[in-house]
């Protein structure tokens, strides 16, 4: 069957057609069971640890007298603590290095559904843990839910970027962004002392993780696979119709289709590349260094370590101990505030200006922190102002570099690049978040309230890198997308009629 139309034809019909279309409930479905299994566990685990934290320490200790006779050593307390902390990114790492040999064999879809076991596996570590009074388990179990997070948060926004159309791309992956934050804060929630936050209950918190995964089980199943992989790899071009008819909600998808095949022309392979082989494509070099550089400031722009300061912040303002847990609230409730404005305007606004603002509104913010915090003891409202920053660093942060790099990722190559893309994404994440988490202590300890200032360095460089090099992605193919890297890559460009004959010589050959 002859889907070709012409190039010409297919941006006529593009611009006044499917930029109406609202989202399907399919495409809604997909998006929601897929972040729930993925997103929401990341976030999750990121905040899940704090609440128990005395609880975890208590538990190391008795556990170490019944086993050698003695109260465990502070040095010893310290570095098993430590590894419950830092294990969760070495675990992330190690499912970032194993996405692409997953994603070749199972699909998008495929590959979501199989990395609930690693979720389930560590749900059931971490919460009997304490039964069998080894903390070994616990730490075992963090390795095993960041591997989980580590797979996830490749798979899943290559799996949203691919179903959904152009027009609402950001939109919904966006989602991502919106369920981390979500599972931020239902840690923070569910570890207040009347939940799951007591001795005796510490171990519900990770039991937890279960909810979120069997619910994406149950649902996953029964919605397609994405049409790009079915249609590009497998060659499968009934069950990709398919799959775009559920997720677009109408019948004709010619045009879709056309699409696809000129993407899947230009790439000269329908092969997924090795990452030795994208690293060394120079038709894709600044995507590369975009995407290292995006990744490498979504973790480094100081934003883990606001966390720091937040509880002294609030002692320091005069607030009881006993209901800070209740104040730090608004951190989260401003984070899902946020995420959720971003992912309404990224249509209307683009990629790019969200990401400036936000890293150029942070850099501002950490320069008042930084006068802030030194004048916290001089002034009784200081401290007031002080968090007010904190909550703006937080809110500028949601507004696009707490999500954008996870969608730039997806849309800066194409489908044969993008499980590469995705590796070395995932990798910079990883490695700079447990970066971070090694020297910031050091860091803050020799330079106190002005290691923000360190932040606000990376937040302006972030910005003007942005500035210079990053087209705007919004409402594009990923081929338009690819050509606008064509210039500074130093690459030929295609010419319209040559694009049209490379769609009837690629169809030819299904």
């Amino acid at each position: 069957m002859n889907k070709v139309r012409g190039l010409n034809d297919h941006k006529m019909r593009d611009s006044g057609k499917n930029s109406k279309k609202p989202i399907t409930g399919c495409l809604f479905t997909a998006a929601i069971f897929g972040v729930l299994g993925s997103s929401f566990i990341y976030g999750y685990s990121l905040s899940v640890v704090n609440a128990p934290a005395l609880y975890i320490n208590a538990f190391y200790n008795k556990t170490w007298i019944e086993r050698y006779g003695e109260p465990i050593r502070a040095e010893t307390s310290t570095m098993l603590w430590s590894l419950t902390v830092s294990m969760f990114s070495i675990g992330g790492l190690l499912g970032t290095l194993l996405v692409p040999s997953i994603l070749r064999r199972l699909g998008r879809k495929g590959t979501l559904l199989l990395n609930n076991i690693f979720a389930v596996i560590a749900a059931l570590l971490l919460s009997l843990g304490e039964m069998a009074k080894s903390f070994e388990m616990l730490i075992i179990g963090r390795i095993i839910v960041g591997v989980d997070c580590g797979i996830g948060l490749s798979a899943l926004p290559m799996y949203l970027g691919e179903i959904s159309p152009r027009h609402i791309r950001g939109s919904i992956g966006q989602f991502n962004s919106i369920f981390i934050c979500m599972g931020v804060f239902t840690g923070q929630v569910l570890g207040l002392p009347e939940l799951l936050g007591q001795e005796s209950r510490w171990n519900f918190l990770f039991s937890f993780l279960l909810v979120p995964s069997l619910l994406q089980l149950g649902a996953l199943p029964f919605l397609p696979e994405s049409p790009r992989y079915l249609l590009i790899e497998k060659r499968d071009e009934a069950a990709a119709e398919k799959a775009f008819q559920r997720f677009l909600g109408k019948t004709d998808v010619s045009e879709e289709l056309e699409e696809v095949y000129v993407e899947a022309r230009a790439q000269k392979s329908q092969h997924t590349v090795s990452l030795l082989q994208l690293l060394k494509n120079p038709a894709v070099r600044w995507q590369v260094i975009t995407i290292i550089i995006a990744m490498a400031s979504y973790q480094l722009c100081g934003l883990n370590a606001i966390w720091y300061y937040t509880n002294w912040i609030l002692q320091q303002a005069g607030f009881q101990k006993n209901i800070i847990p209740y104040i730090t609230l608004a951190t989260g409730a401003i984070e899902i505030l946020s995420a959720i404005v971003s992912g309404l305007v990224i249509e209307r606004i683009g990629r790019r200006p969200l990401l400036i603002f936000g890293f150029s509104a942070m850099a501002v913010f950490f320069s008042l922190l930084t006068v802030f915090l030194n004048f916290q003891d001089s002034v009784s409202w200081m401290p007031y102002l002080s968090y007010i920053c904190i909550l703006a660093v937080i809110a500028s942060f949601c507004s696009g570099p707490g999500g954008i790099p996870f969608i730039l990722t997806g849309e800066l190559f194409e489908q044969s690049y993008r499980p590469a893309a995705f590796m070395i994404a995932g990798t910079v994440n990883w490695l700079s978040n447990f970066m971070l988490g090694l020297f910031f202590p050091f860091m803050q300890k020799a330079m106190g309230p002005f290691v923000f200032m360190v932040f606000m360095v990376i937040c302006i460089s972030a910005s003007i890198y942005l500035f210079c090099v990053l087209p705007e992605t919004k409402n594009k193919t990923f081929l338009d997308i690819s050509k606008s890297f064509a210039k500074i890559n130093r690459i030929p460009v295609l010419a319209p009629e040559d694009e049209t004959q490379d769609v009837a010589k690629m169809e030819s050959s299904f």
